[in-house]
């Protein structure tokens, strides 16, 4: 059994190495450190990302730039309506030996890799995206009949458009569910805008330098499932939950009258996990009640929905999640 001060002095030396692969990668990635430090939470929890934001905006350079940094094996698919779902996962071509026999040779499709790149993803067809929910769960694809293992790790990072733009389609609930976080990348500020405008538009660019190994990567994911977490925190992400089902006996009167449908069990687990990332992000060894509050609403938007009466009035899911957590811890502290 690992001593507590072993367990301290990895958590302090993963840390230090975590604000190495941030430092790298913010060079690159320049002013947006929420949505950095998200996406390494997805990493270091083992899970995949759904970036929104609308074209142009460096989800494509995040993500090649963590690939270069966590020493990742990486592959990008640009989903278009006319995309198959053997574009992704590969397919099996008929061989002809020089004796005249045939058989079958799989293909294997860019699935295979390390870190998926979905660009665009909601620009494909129901069809097309529904190849990737296999994957996303089991680490695993059925082509001709046959489980192919994929890489490990194997992290999904997808980007979406806006809903609202032309020649999208919207995500089933079960793909959404399988996103550990949603991380909104919005336009940067004008200072942060400028620095862009500098660091880009010289002769020469920032480049990205490689901080992890795969192995290191690996470690990490089981160093964090160690890391404690008290019965308070565990609690208030139970209580965080269940708030959030219209169905649930003393849920808000707020919460059931704009919820149409709220988050299952994996919200919590991906709660438990998140908060475990933000608290090694910042130096700290155990999560607390901060953490879950800043986590409520990557973690819960995608996984809960308005229902029409709701949508209608303008609600806005993010004001619910985040002033109902905000409750809640409120309501903790005071007990």
């Amino acid at each position: 059994m690992t001593e507590p001060a072993d367990l301290v002095s990895e958590i302090e030396a993963l840390e230090e190495k975590l604000q190495q692969a941030k430092s790298s990668i913010t060079r690159r990635f320049i002013g947006q450190e929420r949505v950095v430090d998200l996406t390494l939470t997805a990493l270091l929890c083992g899970g995949h990302a759904l970036l929104i934001g609308l074209p142009g905006l460096g989800k494509t350079r995040l993500v090649e730039t963590l690939s270069t940094v966590m020493g990742l094996h990486g592959n990008r698919i640009q989903f278009t309506p006319d995309l198959m779902p053997a574009d992704i996962l590969g397919s099996e071509v008929l061989d002809t030996a020089e004796d005249g026999s045939r058989h079958f040779r799989f293909i294997p499709g860019p699935i295979f890799c390390e870190l998926l790149m979905a660009d665009e993803i909601n620009r494909a067809s129901p069809r097309t995206q529904s190849a990737l929910l296999q994957a996303m769960q089991e680490r695993t694809v059925t082509v001709a009949g046959e489980d192919r293992a994929l890489g490990v790790p194997f992290h999904v990072l997808a980007t979406q458009n806006p809903i609202e733009q032309e020649g999208t389609y919207p995500l089933p609930e079960a793909q959404l569910d399988r996103f550990l976080v949603q991380i909104d990348v919005n336009y940067p500020d004008r200072q942060t805008e400028r620095d862009i405008l500098l660091a880009t538009t010289g002769v020469a660019e920032e480049e990205a330098h490689q901080i992890f190994t795969k192995e290191e990567l690996l470690a990490a994911q089981v160093l964090l499932r160690r890391m404690p977490v008290g019965e308070s925190v565990v609690e208030l992400i139970l209580d965080l939950v269940r708030a959030f089902r219209p169905e649930e006996p003393g849920v808000s009167e707020r919460v059931s009258e704009t919820v149409a449908w709220g988050p299952g069990p994996r919200a919590a687990q991906a709660l438990m996990m998140t908060v475990r990332a933000r608290a090694m992000l910042q130096g700290r060894l155990a999560p607390n009640a901060e953490d879950v509050l800043d986590m409520a609403r990557p973690v819960l938007s995608h996984r809960m929905a308005l229902n029409f009466a709701a949508r209608a009035r303008g609600d806005s899911l993010a004001d619910l999640i985040e002033t109902t957590a905000a409750g809640l811890v409120r309501a903790e502290a005071a007990a």
